[in-house]
């Protein structure tokens, strides 16, 4: 089962867990400026959509349509089809980024999306819910500058993996057979957690100027509750750091939100996620 950070589909999707790393120099860095949530907002929006920019990429046909108001990633083919058809509105982008939404997946022959829309958005709801869209499923957006990476976590085996090792894991957990294998492993970071002398879990991250979006944490059943979601994101965000980011972002389901929350991510309020009737 994959886990929150996850593939960022809601026809399909699930939960997660935490992290820990190796000691590092993060802890002794400078304190940056405080960053305003509405910042840490709109570079892990920038961030989500660098994901999908990669992985349309990797897949045929694929691409990510950035348009008045609204970005629409648009995935006519299998396996990714069935996975990552989703679009994020601006604020208060109102009934033209829809057209133009629905356009860019009818053009495609995609009848089945999510229509991301922020819980504050009261008009993007009221015009979704005015076309016959109904809600599949919310994540919380959060975010962090890191400088206020937890300093510690719990004791687990977590080391840097390929994107061959993170592949096999989710398809083990049940996602559909070749998904994202056409990607370009250079765009991604992974690491893997390890249990009773085999791999058990992983995640991912992708840089964005200066952002590090965390992706993928997927822990098997029996696994879990062990801390290797939070040892994973905390090595991720360690990880970051040393490259240079200066500020993390994720979107979680509600099974995970105090994992993050006690690796430093604040609550940037809720996705709500439309798909047409």
């Amino acid at each position: 089962m994959v886990e929150s950070g996850g593939l960022e589909n809601r026809c399909a999707r699930k939960g997660t867990e935490g992290s820990n790393p190796s000691p590092s120099a993060s802890s002794a860095r400078v304190p940056l400026a405080v960053i305003a949530d509405s910042d840490l907002y709109a570079r892990g929006n920038a961030t989500l959509l660098a994901s999908w920019d990669a992985y349309a990429r990797g897949s045929a046909g694929a691409a990510l349509h950035r348009l008045d108001g609204v970005a629409a990633a648009v995935f006519p083919s299998e396996p990714e089809r069935g996975v990552f058809n989703n679009a994020l509105l601006d604020r208060g982008a109102g009934a033209p980024a829809v057209d133009a939404m629905e356009a860019a997946y009818r053009s495609a022959g995609v009848e089945r999306f999510a229509a991301w829309v922020h819980e504050s958005d009261e008009g993007m709801q009221a015009e979704f819910r005015g076309r016959g869209y109904t809600v599949d499923t919310t994540t919380r957006a959060m975010g962090m500058s890191l400088d206020e990476i937890a300093a510690r976590g719990p004791e687990a085996d977590v080391t840097a993996a390929g994107w061959t090792d993170h592949l096999d894991h989710l398809e083990a957990a049940g996602v559909p057979e070749g998904l994202l294998r056409g990607a370009d492993p250079a765009a991604f970071h992974v690491v893997t957690g390890r249990a009773g002398g085999r791999d058990v879990a992983t995640a991912i991250a992708i840089d964005h100027e200066g952002d590090c979006g965390i992706f993928n944490v997927s822990t098997f059943a029996e696994a879990r509750r062990r801390g290797l979601g939070t040892a994973m994101t905390l090595r991720l965000l360690r990880d970051a750091a040393a490259r240079g980011c200066t500020t993390a972002s994720l979107q979680s389901t509600e099974i995970a939100e105090r994992v993050y929350a006690a690796a430093g991510f604040r609550d940037l309020g809720r996705f709500v996620e439309y798909v047409p009737a």
